[in-house]
């Protein structure tokens, strides 16, 4: 393309222009139709570069950090903004167009971030950096970044030659594109399917806010037979997207209803759905390539593979955890459902589980969650998080939502200062939207900070999306009160993003660090959803703004252990049938006779026949965690020893809570990936950690 050409195309394609220049994605002005020439001319211009950046490496000579890391930085950059951009549109805006777009790019980004990792000039350039006695002059936030790449290069392949190359790129290449074929699975399937209720007795027991959605869900997509649609007569359109989802197996009191909707849930994906997007034999596939890919870089597992680039030292240590958890928590789990049965008066199964749950609750401790959703506005939740990150970690977070362009009228974007100077930024998308945005709440990064070679600042912006039930009926959106801790959840992960102090980009925020700590500030943020202060501080009644009672508040709290040793055991269960399914060949078992084999020791619960939530369990086939879902469990250890600091210092001690906090802005949130997270958390808390704040937060231990 001549340079005329060039330029011309940048000007017609916003797209290409921001991968080139920075700054923010003009979401306004991108469509799909901006993909493929995007794409293919920042690759273009990829290849170009590293092609005369090789050429200077075999030149020979000593080479320096800089000429290395900092230009694979400078010519990866435009390749990184342009395909981030698509990929975050592909979670919140997912269309046909797009997904087309997406899928003629895949196999071209994956082989040339292939090609790139094993460049044998550069990763020799690497090594010789490793390699002399100036490196160990290098910062310890450089050392880890050529750690890192090392290490990366290994396990993208370099060293394999001839044929094993060839066949190691091709099974990147599937594995790709099956991990995208099943998240789209999901999606259709959580979209295809939909029930319309009709009389009065299928809502009874759901609250007045779900029975507002479902009509106007059920006016928006079920053409006139819904046209005139009302919260009070109805239809109402139960979906598989998790704000219909949740609250119908809670309130629902058609048993054969829940039955009905929870097997749907299910079955999503799979043979039992209609079979249209089935992703069984994707898993089963999916499976083999990562085997095979462990054996071809010489692990004995996929799970070897993973942990090679993780906190956990090995497989054994990450058995050891779960062991030591699974211990407590499954005998209390037997008596939780014994109980929950006795009080049901039934043979307890799961479509009943959330249902009777509630009633206990409420029974217990007086109090329900629709009631209390009443006091969990949006907007007062939004400003009451703000005010908590103000008093822990000394920083403001302002609206500047019309000064960017966004890609739906729904989100927000906010500037995050410190003394009056801008530090961050973050674009927060927080409502459920089925018909084109996937389930579930994440934070990815937009922005990552970097110091320039003129010694200036690129501030870090992050992504934040949930999915949490829209406004309705002139009122804003009414949390429930997960979708409160799920809002802090995800900010934490923002707020290791935007308060790193780490200039070099590729340790900077939530890069370089490892995958089963990373969730350590997420949960850490959690905990203060149930801290007195905090919580009164900000739940008032959306109609009369009366503040929380302090009374529900103490019930709020009782109840925080409510089932704890059940939530417990389902997340050790996940964990435990992820590792089996990654440690080594299935033979002629199948990924459900695993999930069977490992339920009955860690499931009070027989697995169902129609059990198919494999089928949708994206985490590990379509997202970072395979043979890493124990990380949560592993974080939820380092977070709830880190929230421990705060009790121990005086949670309720103000000039306390700041200095723990600035040691924890200043080692947890700021160091990044630039050091060890092991070492991180000691310096944060003084040793290692241990499992004795998270057993008794749970009700599981020591009080």
């Amino acid at each position: 393309m001549s340079p005329n050409a060039a330029d011309l195309a940048a000007t017609n394609n916003p797209l290409l222009a921001f991968a080139r220049s920075g700054g923010l994605p003009p979401f306004a002005r991108v469509d799909a139709d901006q993909v493929d020439l995007a794409i293919d001319t920042v690759l273009a211009d990829l290849s170009t570069g590293v092609a005369a950046l090789e050429a200077s490496l075999n030149a020979g000579g000593a080479v320096a950090y800089d000429e290395v890391v900092e230009a694979l930085t400078d010519l990866g950059e435009p390749v990184e903004r342009a395909w981030g951009v698509v990929s975050h549109l592909m979670g919140v805006k997912n269309a046909p167009a797009l997904r087309e777009a997406q899928q003629r790019a895949q196999p071209k980004i994956v082989a040339a971030m292939m090609a790139l990792a094993q460049s044998e000039p550069i990763t020799r350039a690497l090594q010789s950096i490793k390699d002399a006695p100036s490196f160990a002059t290098l910062s310890p936030a450089r050392q880890r970044i050529i750690d890192s790449k090392l290490l990366d290069a290994k396990l993208s392949g370099f060293g394999l030659a001839g044929a094993a190359k060839d066949r190691f790129n091709e099974l990147q290449q599937e594995l790709s594109e099956l991990a995208t074929r099943f998240s789209n699975n999901v999606l259709d399937a959580t979209k295809a399917w939909s029930l319309v209720l009709v009389d009065q007795d299928d809502v009874d027991g759901l609250p007045d806010s779900w029975k507002s959605a479902a009509a106007a869900a059920a006016k928006e997509h079920d053409g006139e037979r819904s046209a005139e649609a009302t919260a009070d007569a109805g239809p109402w359109r139960v979906s598989l997207d998790f704000p219909s989802f949740q609250p119908f197996l809670r309130y629902a009191t058609r048993r054969d209803l829940r039955e009905h909707v929870y097997l749907a849930y299910l079955a999503r994906a799979s043979d039992l759905d209609g079979g249209h997007h089935d992703n069984r034999p994707l898993i089963a596939r999916i499976l083999e390539l990562r085997q095979e890919k462990a054996s071809m870089l010489g692990f004995a597992s996929f799970a070897e593979l993973s942990l090679a680039q993780k906190m956990a030292p090995s497989t054994t240590e990450v058995h050891r955890l779960l062991g030591e958890l699974r211990q407590v928590s499954m005998p209390v789990a037997v008596r939780e459902l014994a109980e929950l049965s006795a009080f049901a008066g039934l043979d307890v199964k799961q479509w009943d589980t959330e249902f009777y749950a509630e009633k206990l609750r409420e029974a217990r401790y007086a109090y329900s969650e629709e009631a209390l959703r009443q006091y969990l506005p949006f907007p007062a939740v939004l400003q009451g998080l703000f005010g908590v990150v103000q008093r822990l970690f000394d920083v403001e977070v302002n609206d500047a939502t019309a000064s960017v362009e966004r890609w739906h009228d729904d989100v927000g974007y906010y500037r995050v200062s410190k003394h009056g100077r801008d530090i961050a930024a973050f674009f927060l998308d927080p409502y459920a939207r089925p018909a084109d945005k996937r389930g579930g709440a994440w934070m990815d990064d937009c922005v990552t900070r970097r110091r320039h070679a003129d010694g200036s600042i690129r501030l870090p912006v992050a992504y934040l999306v949930c999915n949490q039930p829209p406004p309705g009926d002139g009122k804003p959106s009414l949390l429930p009160f997960r979708d409160v801790e799920t809002l802090f959840h995800e900010f934490g992960h923002g707020l290791q993003h935007m308060l790193t102090t780490v200039d070099d980009v590729d340790a900077s925020g939530i890069r370089n660090v490892e995958w089963d700590a990373v969730e350590l500030p997420s949960q850490f943020m959690e905990n203060w959803c149930t801290h007195k202060a905090t919580l009164l501080g900000f739940a008032r009644h959306v109609d009369s703004g009366e503040p929380l009672p302090a009374e529900t508040f103490e019930k709020l709290k009782a109840a925080k252990t409510f089932r704890s040793a059940s939530v417990m055991m389902r997340q050790l269960m996940l964990a435990s049938v992820d590792l089996a399914l990654h440690e080594g060949p299935l033979g002629d078992r199948s990924a459900f006779d695993v999930q069977r084999t490992i339920a009955a020791h860690n499931s009070v619960m027989p697995v169902l026949t129609g059990d198919r939530f494999l089928c949708s369990f994206s985490h590990i086939f379509a997202g970072g965690y395979a043979a890493g879902y124990y990380s949560y469990k592993w974080a939820e250890v380092l977070s709830a020893d880190a929230f421990g600091a705060f009790e121990d210092a005086g949670v309720d001690d103000e000039a306390a809570v700041k200095a723990v906090g600035a040691l924890f802005r200043d080692t947890v949130l700021a160091l990044g990936g630039s050091v060890h997270p092991g070492e991180v958390f000691r310096r944060f808390r003084g040793r290692d950690p241990s499992t004795a704040a998270l057993l008794r937060h749970a009700g599981l231990g020591a009080q």
